[in-house]
């Protein structure tokens, strides 16, 4: 994410409320919630997302696709379930990058 491409396409990312939502659920998803260890990583299946943000399956899967695209999320598929969870490093990255760009 050190491109100035690659910083439009996570500004893009993040510049709709929602998918801050999301984000902000899947940081949560291992406080005292049905969430998963995955790739050693804590994780929501998209229903888990979609009960969070009261959203249908076809726009969680656009979203949780647009956050993937831009890196800030990362998606595993087990069995019939998709699992995400936070791409921090990628998150960190975003937030150096914009504080160099402002």
């Amino acid at each position: 994410m050190t491109t100035p491409t690659s910083l439009d396409h996570a500004l893009q990312a993040i510049a709709d409320p929602t998918r801050r939502r999301i984000l902000l659920a899947l940081k949560q998803s291992g406080a005292g919630s049905p969430s998963a260890l995955i790739a050693g990583k804590k994780g929501l299946c998209a229903g888990d997302i979609e009960e969070r943000v009261h959203l249908t399956q076809p726009t969680i899967s656009h979203h949780m696709a647009v956050l993937t695209k831009a890196g800030l999320v990362e998606a595993v598929r087990q069995g019939q379930w998709r699992w995400y969870w936070r791409n921090e490093k990628a998150l960190r990255r975003l937030v150096k990058n914009l504080r160099a760009q402002l």
